[in-house]
């Protein structure tokens, strides 16, 4: 299978209690690392994103250990790359500098492919726009999409904090885009009317999604497909952990396992459970090692 990637590349920073600070790769970063774990040596992976000067020979590097991946839709740019910082004393996240969205230019030549996942990392990832040509570009093709909303209604406040929004535009982003996912908050606060998820649910099928899923953490997530025009909701419980190494990128690595496998299955509720199970996986290990256990599960698809 071929499959391209689309999403902000993340430098994320972690203050620690001593004062220090270390630094690892996030973001789309999560998802293709992921990704090039569970699938097959046979399957070429496209990530489309660009890295600052600075940091683009160490994203290079880190994916060039893996065969499976083709790094030439990555480019470089001058200015900083997207740096998310996180504090040790439990104060928010802060985004401190986030880079242009993607051009439909660097995408273009990459939509020859079985599937196309696209993760809001920073929300300004692609534009609407640029979502509207991937879709006009693949629809004759019979080329899944799987759209992660992560950030898309995140506003950037003044010192890089993070203030939840509603969306006006949500269903022109999920229109014909075949899987949607969002975590519990996002699903609650992206419309005006505060639909509850199987309000919001039906909204999606109506739009031509076929899976909708809502992750919820230690709680598992909910899968919503559309069945000869009922709603069936199935629920997926976590494998918890319940002293978690890292739970950094968990979402993250819930969609490319999820999208992988349903492309490998074409079984929603099948790739939900291997998903989940991923997920749960890799809060066993630290953010420089979550995506290496995922190897383990190959064998399953």
């Amino acid at each position: 299978m071929k499959i391209t990637l689309i999403g902000h590349c993340c430098v994320d920073v972690f203050h620690l209690a001593d004062g220090s600070e270390k630094r690892e790769l996030g973001g789309i970063f999560h998802a293709v690392a992921a990704m090039a774990n569970i699938a097959s040596d046979r399957d070429t992976l496209f990530p489309v994103f660009g890295i600052g000067v600075s940091e683009f020979e160490l994203v290079t590097s880190a994916l060039s250990e893996y065969k499976n991946i083709d790094l030439s839709g990555v480019f470089q740019y001058r200015g900083e790359s997207n740096f998310v910082h996180y504090f040790n004393d439990g104060a928010p996240e802060r985004s401190l500098t986030i880079a242009q969205p993607i051009p439909f230019s660097r995408i273009k030549n990459y939509l020859d492919v079985d599937g196309v996942y696209i993760n809001m990392i920073s929300g300004l990832d692609i534009t609407l726009n640029t979502l509207d040509e991937i879709r006009l570009e693949v629809r004759g093709k019979k080329t899944s999409i799987h759209l992660d909303m992560h950030c898309l209604a995140l506003t950037v406040n003044a010192d890089g904090t993070r203030t939840r929004q509603t969306l006006s535009e949500w269903r022109r982003w999920c229109f014909m885009v075949e899987g949607v996912q969002m975590n519990e908050e996002e699903a609650a606060g992206i419309s005006f009317e505060h639909f509850n998820d199987d309000t919001l649910a039906k909204q999606m099928m109506h739009l031509m999604v076929k899976a909708f899923c809502v992750t919820r953490g230690e709680k598992g997530v909910t899968l919503f497909q559309s069945d000869h025009k009922h709603l069936i909701r199935k629920e997926f419980a976590n494998d918890v952990n319940p002293n978690p190494v890292s739970i950094i990128g968990s979402g993250d690595i819930f969609g490319a396992s999820f999208f992988y496998a349903f492309l490998k299955k074409k079984k929603y509720d099948e790739a939900a459970m291997f998903a989940q199970r991923a997920s749960a996986l890799t809060t066993h290990y630290s953010v420089a090692e979550k995506h290496r256990c995922l190897a383990e599960l190959r064998k399953e698809l």
